[in-house]
């Protein structure tokens, strides 16, 4: 073996280290984003719930109105 193919691998395993070292980074950043959108979601949900309690309590006053009138 002479020192072209050990720098060829040299080369190699720099480079894999590299692409790894990028997919750990891209890893981390696409876990913190499911966590941002996880929470989003949660607060959204709660949103919808409260949004429709307040729907049905108004659709039950305007009933309530309606039978009095």
């Amino acid at each position: 073996m002479n020192d072209h193919y050990f720098d060829a691998l040299e080369r190699k395993i720099d480079q894999l280290l590299d692409h790894c070292h990028r997919l750990e980074q891209e890893n981390q950043r696409l876990r913190s984003q499911e966590t941002q959108l996880k929470d989003e979601r949660a607060r959204l949900l709660l949103l919808n719930d409260q949004t429709r309690s307040k729907v049905e309590s108004m659709i039950q006053r305007l009933k309530a109105l309606e039978q009095n009138a």
